[in-house]
């Protein structure tokens, strides 16, 4: 599910594109990962256009790599999809 990016200049992320049947499902999901990146305090770096949301999850403060925020986040993130 998520890839595993490791760049030349040491920073990494995991990345993964999520595509929905429409604009109105992709942006729940986004609301629903919002509430829980807040409680997490670990937000992501996304884009959204139409159906399709990207998700880049690194930690910033540890130097943009990473760290078990980010796994933990993804592996929340992997929950909501299954409900």
């Amino acid at each position: 599910m998520w890839q595993r990016i490791e760049e030349a200049d040491g920073k990494s992320y995991l990345q993964h594109t999520f595509t929905f049947k429409n604009f109105s499902e992709a942006f729940a999901f986004m609301t629903r990962v919002a509430l829980l990146s807040e409680k997490m305090d670990h937000h992501p770096e996304w884009t959204n256009v139409y159906n399709t949301v990207k998700i880049k999850l690194s930690t910033h403060s540890m130097g943009d790599v990473i760290t078990e925020k980010d796994e933990l986040l993804a592996a929340k993130i992997g929950k909501l999809l299954q409900q």
